[in-house]
Formats: C-alpha cells, structure tokens, sequence
C-alpha cells in the first residue's frame, strides 16, 4: 500500500488529485492522509468537504487526519512509500527540521522509522529563498525522493518551485528501486 498526503497548495490539488487518479489506475492501494489545513479549510479552489469526499471515493478509504491516527504508519502500519504531494514548504520546513505536529509530518516521521521511500512533490512559494536549505537538507537524507520541479513563474514568484506532478509516477517507480528519477529541476 501506498500512502498519499496532501498539504495545503490549494492551487496544486487538482493536479495532486490526477496523479492520485493514475496511481489507482495503475493498480496500487492508496491509504489517503490530509493535513488539518486541508481537511479543514475551504478555499476558492473547493471545499474541504468536496475534497475529502472526493479523495475517499477515490481510494475507498478514510482519510487519516489527526496525529493520532498517523502514528502507527511506520512500523506498526508500513507503507511501501509515502507520497506527499502537493508538499508544501511549510511541511518541508517541518520535516527537514523533525517537527511532528500536524498529521502529515506525522505519518512521515512514523514512515521514515521503517527505512521506505518518501517521494515529495514540492509546491512552494519560497523554494528558492527560505526553504532552499530544507530542500537541501532532505536531499542527503536516505530515502527521500524529489520529483523533479521547476520554476512556476519566475516573473511574478521568483522564488516558487513546483513539481512537475505528471512524473509522479516515474519517480515513484525509481524510488522503490533507491533511485532519485532524473534531474531534480527542469
């Protein structure tokens, strides 16, 4: 089983959502996982309600949400891989600096306990300021994965990283083989 994480790059969830789409398609089980902000949060893009439902109707599961509930994905619960996507930098910050207070981080840290991939596909506003050495600082960490990212308007948001989500699954791929897929940035 493969567990899915969603954080709060509203702007990212459709894409986050086809990706997820193609996964199940593919033939993987999903074990769904959503930060509060996303469980809890309405926004211009959709609902939390919408989403939520949408997500469990896909992967036929609950969504984990709470802390609490996300614990036991490590050893207790393993997952082949974890995939947070969209990732964005304020849950980077966190797991790059060991923070295990939202649901997410949580099911990462309990994750990483059992030595298996963590793919992240990044969406971040800051990736090229603030959270540059966070990217950095996963990047020597074993089992943790990039999809490979690029600038989304470098007029506008010079310092903005998002991934290219359509290489969600090639990068899944290599990382079960211990391989980060391609370059990082495109």
């Amino acid at each position: 089983m493969i567990g899915y994480a969603f954080c709060g790059s509203f702007c990212t969830h459709a894409k986050a959502i086809v990706e997820l789409e193609r996964l199940l398609e593919s033939g993987y089980e999903v074990q769904p996982i959503m930060s509060e902000t996303v469980w809890n949060t309405d926004t211009r893009f959709g609902t939390a309600e919408a989403i939520r439902a949408r997500v469990e109707n896909l992967c036929r599961r609950a969504v984990i949400h709470t802390v609490v509930d996300a614990e036991p994905l490590g050893p207790e619960l393993p997952l082949e891989a974890l995939i947070l996507s969209p990732c964005t930098g304020n849950t980077l910050a966190k797991i790059a600096n060991g923070i295990t207070d939202t649901a997410v981080c949580m099911a990462t840290k309990a994750h990483l306990r059992s030595d298996r991939p963590l793919v992240i596909s990044l969406a971040s506003n800051d990736a090229l300021s603030a959270n540059l050495r966070n990217i950095a600082t996963l990047l020597s960490r074993k089992q943790v994965y990039f999809v490979p990212m690029h600038q989304d308007d470098p007029e506008k948001k010079p310092h903005s990283l998002v991934a290219d989500f359509t290489l969600l699954q090639p990068t899944l791929a290599h990382a079960l083989r211990g391989k980060q897929f391609r370059r990082l940035f495109l």
